[in-house]
């Protein structure tokens, strides 16, 4: 009996250390995108981990604008950041109607939506990764 407590005791206090441990840190290039694209006022910002689930890329960020307007500023945003941080590969989708605009960074992979787009499309479900509610913007 006194084996069974001190392997509980080990297990618990295993388990403890690895809640203490520092939750890994977010890359360079996706703090840069996130900060870009809070103070544009980007709205329902999503980061997904695609590491063992994709070869295209490490993370995913998806966000929305509130209009077109909105979505094209974010992403024009998101890319002179990067530039201006040394990232020079960096293509842009979609900037003719801005409803989904794809900025791919590399490892990290943006798409910036009008809400509703975002809504039909629902890349969160296809990651599997809780949907933040949305709202339509009028």
């Amino acid at each position: 009996m006194q084996g069974v407590i001190k392997t509980l005791a080990r297990r618990r206090k295993a388990i403890a250390t690895k809640a203490l441990l520092p939750k890994p840190s977010l890359s360079k290039l996706e703090r840069l995108i996130l900060t870009s694209l809070d103070h544009q006022k980007a709205e329902n910002i999503v980061s997904i981990d695609l590491v063992g689930k994709s070869d295209f890329a490490d993370r995913m960020v998806i966000a929305s604008g509130t209009s077109q307007r909105h979505v094209g500023s974010l992403a024009d945003r998101v890319v002179e950041t990067l530039k201006k941080a040394g990232y020079e590969k960096v293509a842009v989708e979609g900037e003719e109607v801005c409803d989904w605009v794809l900025v791919d960074a590399g490892d990290v992979v943006v798409h910036i939506f009008r809400p509703e787009i975002r809504s039909y499309y629902n890349l969160e479900k296809m990651w599997s990764v809780e949907v933040p509610q949305l709202e339509a913007a009028y």
